[in-house]
């Protein structure tokens, strides 16, 4: 299988601001959900859920479980808290799910010795082994919804996706509390 090359994240160019909000939707009863560039991610990513979802199967992992496995593995957080906020999750969510990973023996809890009130998550050696097998099967899945595309259409993708997270970022308050995230448009 060849891969494609991992393109450097450059922020994207910004483009001149609006002074008004764009008006591609209307709020009144002609809304079409299948035209909802939220429903359509959604639908993405569901489709992408179920793809890896199948290819996790062998490691008795779901679309769910191996989010938290693949982000410690990658250093990116390594508290029940940290991985919730991460993975848009509220905290009791997480807590169950990592106790569903602890049973399987792929992670161990670790109390901290510099405040005994944190508790630190590592991977076992087992984990790690599933861990490093994620990437390769996330790309395999990502490979498979961008058949087709050009490299200029897959950057060009990147590219839009980016602006709106930061359209979305910047319209939307940051979330207090859980970190949890509410349902696409």
């Amino acid at each position: 299988m060849t891969r494609t090359p991992r393109t450097p994240r450059v922020a994207p160019s910004a483009p001149a601001k609006p002074q008004t909000p764009s008006a591609f939707y209307r709020g009144d009863a002609g809304w079409d959900t299948d035209a909802s560039i939220g429903h359509m991610l959604r639908l993405v990513i569901g489709t992408m859920n179920r793809a890896i979802d199948a290819r996790m199967q062998d490691d008795d992992l779901t679309a769910m479980q191996w989010k938290p496995l693949l982000m410690l593995r990658l250093g990116r957080a390594d508290t029940a808290a940290g991985l919730a906020r991460l993975n848009c999750s509220d905290n009791g969510a997480m807590t169950r799910m990592l106790d569903r990973l602890e049973a399987k023996g792929l992670l161990r809890r670790v109390r901290s010795d510099a405040d005994r009130r944190v508790v630190h998550l590592a991977l076992t050696p087992e984990g790690e082994q599933v861990a490093d097998r994620i990437p390769a099967a996330l790309s395999d899945v990502l490979n498979g919804h961008l058949d087709g595309f050009s490299q200029p259409e897959f950057e060009q993708l990147q590219d839009l996706l980016r602006r709106l997270i930061a359209n979305g970022e910047r319209v939307t308050p940051a979330p207090t509390g859980t970190g949890r995230s509410g349902g696409g448009a």
